[in-house]
């Protein structure tokens, strides 16, 4: 496979047990309605992974707004993670990057028409978002990053795994990267492998689908990534580049994002680059500016949405203008494999079409399960 990226911790398995034994009961209580999920009448779909971080949530995300806002009105609820604000907060185009997270902020400031929410409490969020005060009223809600929060019973669940991290060949934290057992596929009623390399073949896909020993019910789709063209984070957004254009140039890539190892590869099939990671959800300090100014001095810099949205707080006066002047920011979409686009916007669309109460796929799902 192009870059086995799972890595596990062998020494740190006896701890991945006694986790594991925790979220096992978790899920049996869940199962058998000693903790109790909550139903809601509005369309719910849940964009979720089994992982710790980096499986393209938000670029997913993102396809569904594109996808739902042409006949919907469509609201996305995340929990805010690393905002500085506790509670249920309804953003607006002028709310602030750390009142609700670098994600939730690049959403709202993409599409500003959505309902973009956050709330660590997801059926508090729910509850708020389809008030009828709301105006205009909530048609779908998009939960982001919910799959493990099973209080809220979502209409279609959406598992999203990485091409290079399958759960199969991955560990439960803190060993691995996976938040539960493997067997928490079983909730999913779409599956989709992401990240997924252009030449994957039919035999590749056809191995995956076999060793994820999905249900008969359960769809599966494959995914990509796809550029736009680049864009300046403090310039005119007219003056944008082609990713082509990079080639032969300088360039630092400069990323505080989960898995930066598929960009990384795909910016290095077009021109050489010197790469700047930092963690997750970094907060740049001084002590980063100075970094990124001493490595980027006569060099192009090209980031993340996600990490514009941090950047962009901090504004150009951080850096010299010629660092300021030359940070670019890198769209990344979602393209799906083998022409299962329309399949797959065919069952998100028809749900929230027939479902103006709780999915009907729901339904059908817990009465084959019966």
């Amino acid at each position: 496979m192009e870059g086995d990226h799972i890595k596990i911790n062998e020494w740190l398995l006896p701890l991945s047990w006694l986790y594991g034994f925790g979220v096992n009961i978790r899920n049996i209580m869940f199962d058998f309605g000693m903790l109790k999920s909550k139903s809601f009448d509005v369309p719910v779909i849940c964009v979720g992974n089994l992982t710790v971080g980096g499986t393209g949530k938000t670029p997913h995300t993102e396809y569904l707004i594109k996808l739902l806002s042409k006949n919907n009105q469509v609201a996305v609820l995340s929990r805010g993670y690393k905002r500085k604000t506790r509670g249920y907060i309804l953003a607006s185009t002028a709310t602030k990057m750390p009142d609700i997270g670098d994600e939730p902020y690049q959403m709202k400031q993409k599409f500003p028409f959505i309902h973009m929410a956050v709330d660590r409490n997801r059926c508090h969020g729910i509850e708020q978002l389809i008030k009828p005060d709301v105006t205009p009223a909530t048609d779908v809600i998009i939960l982001d990053d919910a799959y493990q929060h099973r209080y809220v019973q979502p209409g279609v669940n959406i598992l999203l795994m990485d091409y290079h991290r399958l759960i199969y060949y991955d560990k439960l934290l803190p060993a691995g990267r996976l938040r539960e057992p493997k067997s928490g596929k079983n909730r999913a009623d779409i599956v989709i492998i992401t990240k997924c390399p252009l030449y994957i073949t039919p035999m590749d896909r056809r191995g995956i689908e076999r060793s994820l020993n999905l249900e008969n019910w359960q769809k599966v789709f494959f995914t990509t990534f796809t550029y736009g063209s680049l864009y300046p984070l403090f310039g005119n957004r007219d003056n944008t580049l082609n990713l082509q254009e990079l080639k032969e140039k300088d360039i630092l890539l400069l990323s505080g994002i989960a898995s930066p190892e598929q960009l990384e590869y795909d910016l290095g099939k077009i021109t050489k680059f010197t790469s700047l990671h930092y963690g997750d959800h970094h907060n740049f300090t001084k002590k980063d500016i100075a970094e990124i100014e001493n490595k980027a001095k006569g060099k192009i810099i090209v980031t993340t949405e996600k990490d514009a949205s941090r950047l962009s707080e901090l504004g150009s006066s951080v850096f010299s203008k010629s660092v300021a002047d030359s940070i670019y920011v890198l769209p990344i979409e979602v393209s799906f494999m083998n022409n299962k686009e329309e399949e797959f916007n065919q069952i998100i669309t028809s749900y929230v079409t027939k479902n103006s109460r709780n999915s009907i796929l729901l339904k059908n799902k817990n009465a084959r399960k019966s």
